[in-house]
């Protein structure tokens, strides 16, 4: 089998893409986590390799004997990728998930999603959402633990997953109070509760409208940085259906993979035709600015996912009938994986770790 390295990446959503797709492969892997020189930003950007962009000691922990297959993501991978690739002879192959700074022709593989924007290419896999560790297991695992605490509760479930800003999108109070109300009026109508359980990028601010407007049956989950404490497998496992904010595609991802209903919440100019008071903030006010006029490798787009998952009938809006989701010939990590293992045709072991 193929030996792996993975580059960590340096953001916990996209650390969480590279896992599952190195555990589905299920390949010999050893993870290096590189510590980075500040200020250095023109190497990220150069379409070069180079370890000019980290520390001495994180330089020299990358030697041979060289891995049959490097995979990364963030921009402050991609030179040290690339160089890992020529110091290799050209034995490694380079895999990049998500969003890609170089033209495609640099990488053996790109796995990416529509906000991105990335150009067609042989060597480009579009998914309609990100990677991730959802499988039946870990689901029944989450309900086993956290059912008992919610038997109280009238079913059917309405979980409410919540995130945060997102570039020019914001969560405020105004959107969440709206969100609760929204959520409480369908667990009423269904004579069912609700789960709800806010993220790291909840502001607390949204979180505490949004707790004031509910008003049906429900246990509320104010994040905190306890893992243990976290009910989020319990509620993916638990859940007869899904409101979901659309800012955070991870959140979206993971909810469809459970193969229950999905509704995308608009925080608010999501989509066209949708209008509603909308909480403002000036960061999104220039990153919207940016959408529209700026370089577009600065910006992501995840209207273009909303869009991608209502034509597939993977979710819908909220106050819409859900669609009924159409059979696709492969789900998303079965395309990356039958990429990944495409360019491996043999499957041989060349390299090893130290």
């Amino acid at each position: 089998m193929p030996v792996i390295w993975l580059i960590d990446a340096y953001r916990a959503g996209e650390r969480s893409q590279l896992r599952a797709l190195v555990q589905a492969l299920g390949w010999p892997c050893e993870i290096r986590q590189l510590n980075y020189r500040k200020y250095n930003i023109i190497t990220h950007l150069l379409p070069t390799g180079s370890v000019a962009g980290i520390d001495r000691a994180s330089a020299e922990s990358l030697h041979a004997p060289w891995p049959d297959l490097v995979i990364s993501c963030g921009v402050r991978n991609e030179p040290v990728c690339r160089w890992i690739r020529q110091a290799s002879g050209g034995h490694t192959r380079y895999i990049h998930v998500g969003r890609i700074w170089a033209a495609p022709s640099l990488f053996d593989l790109v796995i990416t999603t529509p906000q991105y924007r990335v150009p067609s290419a042989a060597n480009v896999v579009r998914n309609d959402l990100t990677l991730h560790q959802v499988t039946p297991q870990k689901l029944q695992e989450g309900f086993s633990q956290w059912a008992p605490q919610w038997l109280d509760l009238p079913r059917p479930f309405t979980a409410v997953i919540v995130g945060g800003d997102s570039g020019p999108f914001t969560l405020g109070p105004k959107a969440a109070a709206r969100l609760g109300l929204e959520a409480s009026e369908i667990a009423r109508k269904s004579g069912g509760s609700l789960l709800v359980s806010t993220s790291s990028r909840t502001s607390k601010e949204a979180s505490l409208a949004l707790h004031n407007a509910l008003d049906a049956p429900h246990y509320y989950y104010p994040w905190g940085p306890d893992r243990d404490a976290n009910p989020y497998w319990g509620i993916l496992g638990a859940a007869d259906n899904f409101i979901v904010t659309a800012d955070s595609i991870g959140m979206l991802s993971e909810t469809c993979a459970t193969g229950k209903p999905v509704f995308m919440f608009d925080i608010g100019g999501m989509r066209k035709g949708y209008e509603v008071e909308r909480d403002f903030r000036l960061g999104g006010t220039l990153f919207e600015a940016l959408i529209r006029w700026g370089w577009q490798a600065l910006s992501r787009d995840i209207t273009l996912v909303h869009k991608k998952l209502v034509a597939h009938g993977r979710a819908a809006w909220l106050g819409e009938a859900a669609l009924s989701l159409q059979d696709e010939e492969d789900t998303d990590m079965e395309r990356a994986l039958k990429a990944v293992k495409g360019l491996f045709p043999q499957a041989t072991v060349t390299a090893g770790f130290d």
